[in-house]
């Protein structure tokens, strides 16, 4: 078996179950799995050098729409409300094909790399051109990084009362058959996957009553894990009670959309009853904080989330509504909107990085990942706190409230896919160059 030698690291946070810290010790990795902790390890393996470091479990992604990264900063789009942007974006990504989707995907991947994020979710609602869900998984699987890709969907176009245009809307029954068609394909249940596939209609303002239905129950029987939209603004809780008659939560609710194997984007405008019923069902939120700012949506009440016990992890959301993939960034700016609502003791920065890790991996239900802690999978983020950005830190507390905002190595399932702050498996700059190209093709083409 393969082995990796993490020796002397600074600090190492492992966000196990006591909240262990340790200085000056090891992580062995063999196989794929962190094999030991402690002080003075050995291997006949490969040795990195961590002396300087702070070492955290792989940060996760609980939300993103990778598509979105061609799309960065669209004129028309930049200063609008949800719905607005919306309206704006939907013309252009319905020119997309798979060649679009694969090379956002790759770019949005690699950027998430490069923040410390070891394992994400993606959640693509619309399939122009031929595009299908695997351009996306193939990317994924170039890139290295442990993926849980999202089957969304929208059926309700601008002619039935809906958002989107009818052009990106599909027929209910061929989203349920393709659903299952990537299910059978791609999904792994087993300990360790690098690929979990899930259902996830994009919305309640973009699908019917009975695909939300249908959506839940093909999930439960296919046994994968459910994911949408929910509560993100004002607009939405409006929506929802003029079409449905109650709020976000309790529509949810009624169609089967809580419970353990469920986990909601946003959640910006979740009521303390709507938190009582997550908290209760172990329904689980992607918390987006950088996009609910950038769209003007509010703060989402994480400190009333977590004080109930909620599980709540992070989302970079779409890089047209962010318009960054720093994972790293977004548990910054989590901790900040919280202390900006409630106070300067409102959210530690172990807090953040235990929701941008731990909390992350509850909420895609993986019990293998998301800590450093022997027999879990070897998803390692290496911090190099030498640098300018945290010179003169005193605390591991230092890599949010100061920096840095790039690893220096990113290990996934003891692979290391980003060496010295370069991504190892991917030739960034001919990706960047390819993706600016396509960028500037739909651009033209407006």
């Amino acid at each position: 078996m393969s082995e990796i030698l993490i020796r002397n690291a600074r600090k190492i946070l492992t966000m196990d179950d006591a909240h262990s810290e340790y200085e000056g010790c090891d992580i062995l990795l063999r196989g794929g799995v962190i094999a030991a902790v402690g002080p003075d390890l050995h291997s006949t393996g490969e040795v990195i050098e961590a002396s300087g470091c702070l070492v955290t479990p792989g940060l996760v992604n609980t939300h993103h729409h990778l598509f979105q990264s061609l799309t960065r900063a669209v004129p028309g789009g930049q200063d609008a409300l949800l719905f607005g942007w919306l309206r704006t974006l939907y013309p252009i990504w319905a020119r997309f094909g798979p060649e679009e989707m694969r090379m956002s995907a790759l770019t949005g991947l690699a950027e998430l790399a490069l923040s410390g994020c070891t394992m994400t979710s993606d959640h693509l609602y619309l399939f122009p051109n031929g595009s299908r869900l695997e351009d996306t998984i193939e990317a994924a699987v170039e890139i290295g990084m442990r993926f849980h890709p999202t089957r969304g969907a929208m059926s309700i176009g601008e002619s039935s009362g809906g958002l989107p245009p009818d052009a990106l809307v599909e027929a209910e029954a061929a989203i349920l058959e393709d659903c299952i068609r990537v299910i059978d394909a791609f999904h792994d249940p087993n300990p360790g996957a690098m690929v979990r596939v899930g259902v996830a209609p994009c919305s309640p303002f973009s699908v019917s009553r009975e695909l939300m239905r249908d959506a839940a129950l093909l999930a439960r029987d296919k046994g994968v894990r459910l994911h949408t939209h929910l509560a993100e603004n004002d607009e939405d809780i409006a929506y929802s009670l003029a079409q449905f008659g109650c709020r976000p939560g309790e529509y949810a609710e009624q169609l089967g959309w809580t419970g353990d194997d469920v986990w909601h984007a946003h959640c910006v405008k979740l009521d303390a009853g709507e938190i009582d019923l997550f908290a209760r069902t172990r329904t689980g939120v992607a918390h987006c904080p950088c996009s609910n700012c950038r769209l003007g949506s509010g703060i989402a009440p994480v400190r009333a989330m977590r004080d109930a016990g909620v599980r709540v992890g992070l989302g970079v959301d779409g890089s047209a509504s962010n318009d960054t993939g720093s994972l790293v960034g977004e548990a910054r700016q989590a901790l900040l909107l919280q202390r900006v609502a409630n106070g300067a003791d409102a959210m530690s920065a172990r807090e953040a990085l235990w929701i941008a890790t731990r909390g992350g991996a509850e909420v895609l239900g993986r019990d293998d990942c998301g800590q450093i802690a022997v027999g879990k999978r070897a998803d390692l983020a290496l911090w190099d706190m030498g640098g300018i950005e945290a010179a003169g830190n005193w605390d591991a507390g230092a890599l949010l409230l100061a920096g840095p905002t790039k690893v220096r190595h990113l290990i996934v399932e003891g692979r290391q896919i980003v060496r010295d702050g370069r991504m190892t498996t991917v030739d960034l700059e001919k990706v960047v160059t390819l993706q600016n190209r396509l960028a500037r093709r739909l651009a033209e083409g407006m």
